[in-house]
């Protein structure tokens, strides 16, 4: 009988951390098997402002005429027909300045906290929270579908696999936690773009983001995969200790095979994962008055609530790059108002609470000045209507995100998109600028974080990027 294959002997273990280890989880330890720890923390390029992401995900694109890219132009003239540029129109024919209906806004806009911030009616808990903010209203990116644009905005390519930002992020700064993985992705979209908007592409596979659920499901099924070991302790404890032995004399024989390194880390990652990330994940252990800030028990905002808190958790416990994602599997996800636009108020109303929650308790905990909170999605929406005039098409060209926390000028908004909103047009901003500037907040320079692979240097903001200077302290 012929040996078993190292892949077909994790199949058929009944080992939860053996399936942990056939699925490439990432881990920060300091292990015996292995001679070297990829993950161990690692001085960054310079002094950094940020030790953390929380990246706050907004999958189908939020318009941000409705939101907080204020034009009184669209009111000025709502139903009258004007010239664009419409990225779609373009892309499939060519042809510029097509002629389209102007919409106005569905939420009222006013002046909001202590800044005076013109924002709509449309998040009202964040814009209780709104002088933390920073705004950047004149973004642009590549892809005017939701596959290439989310890959965009993961990965810096449309089209070709590259490695997503979490896992550009623990390669270059390592872990602060040996007993969980450095990067998690929350409730992960598997459409547009799926896996690889948390996976590591060419990188050493230690580095690829786990998840913990999928998009469009309960926060109860937001775990990792796989976590219960379905053995005693003590028979777990001698698979374990067996498995080590194996795999020690695997790298002896092997020095320097990176998947192989990975494999036996993930192993030591997942031991400790079963003894720590189930408590580290468990919010019920939070009071009630914590729960509630997040909106957790109410209908509407019980389910990102729990996400948003559990990113909180995860956050304070070390873990290096974390994402929750709105959204759903589907080929148009949440945000994606082609028609009907008004369901934006169903969609905020569920993250409203939540994200304003966060930002509370992160800024309570002292955390909030060393964490980045990224909200936003792959691009923004169109100034004018769309099919049956009700909803709103994608608009890569000009939209807004904001970061709070991490360095970033709170109450400051930057950059402007023209009268309508349609473009972009002073201060522009690209993709490949946003994550140049929040890898140099890490401490990261965005030329300098590299990897060699087919024979030339490969980066997150490929040979493209800059710091925007402008929008930290």
């Amino acid at each position: 009988m012929l040996p078993l294959s190292r892949r077909e002997y994790l199949a058929q273990t009944s080992c939860g951390f053996g399936a942990l280890a056939l699925a490439g989880l990432a881990s920060q330890n300091a292990r015996a098997a292995a001679p070297t720890n990829p993950l161990a923390v690692k001085a960054s390029h310079h002094k950094a402002k940020a030790k953390r992401v929380i990246f706050l995900f907004m999958q189908g694109g939020v318009s941000h005429v409705d939101s907080y890219d204020y034009k009184p132009m669209l009111d000025k003239e709502d139903g009258k027909q004007f010239k664009f540029d419409d990225a779609r129109v373009i892309a499939n024919t060519g042809m510029r300045g097509s002629t389209q209906r102007v919409m106005k806004p569905l939420w009222k806009f006013a002046k909001r906290g202590q800044t005076g911030k013109q924002a709509s009616d449309l998040f009202p808990e964040v814009n209780g929270v709104i002088d933390d903010l920073c705004f950047i209203h004149s973004m642009s990116t590549e892809g005017v579908a939701h596959g290439p644009a989310t890959l965009f905005l993961h990965c810096g390519s449309t089209n070709f696999i590259r490695p997503s930002m979490g896992s550009w992020v623990l390669s270059g700064l390592g872990s602060e936690n040996a007993n969980l993985p450095g990067f998690i992705s929350i409730a992960p979209s598997y459409g547009n773009g799926g896996a690889r908007n948390f996976g590591n592409a060419f990188l050493p596979a230690i580095y690829q983001g786990t998840p913990a659920g999928r998009a469009g499901g309960t926060a109860a099924d937001a775990t990792i995969r796989n976590l219960a070991p379905g053995l005693s302790t003590s028979a777990t404890q001698e698979h374990f200790d067996l498995l080590r032995e194996l795999n020690a004399e695997q790298l002896k024989a092997k020095p320097g095979d990176a998947e192989l390194e990975a494999v036996a880390a993930s192993y030591e990652l997942a031991w400790r994962m079963q003894n720590n990330a189930p408590n580290v994940m468990d919010i019920a252990k939070e009071t009630k008055e914590t729960q509630k800030l997040y909106g957790i028990g109410e209908k509407a905002t019980d389910n990102f609530g729990k996400q948003c808190l559990m990113a909180r958790r995860l956050s304070e416990a070390g873990v290096r790059f974390i994402q929750v994602t709105y959204g759903d599997n589907s080929a148009n996800p949440a945000w994606d108002q082609h028609s009907n636009l008004i369901q934006h108020g169903t969609h905020a109303k569920a993250v409203d609470k939540p994200i304003a929650g966060l930002l509370a308790d992160l800024k309570k905990r002292g955390l909030l000045e060393d964490t980045i909170v990224w909200w936003g999605g792959e691009f923004g929406r169109t100034p004018y209507a769309q099919q049956n005039g009700t909803g709103r098409d994608h608009n890569p060209g000009g939209f807004t995100v904001w970061l709070a926390g991490g360095g970033f000028k709170p109450g400051f908004s930057f950059g402007t998109t023209d009268e309508f909103g349609a473009a972009a047009v002073e201060n522009k901003v690209h993709m490949h600028d946003l994550h140049a500037t929040i890898l140099h907040q890490l401490g990261l320079n965005h030329e300098k974080l590299t990897f060699k692979y087919a024979g030339r240097d490969f980066r997150l903001t490929d040979v493209h990027g800059r710091v925007v200077k402008e929008v930290v302290g």
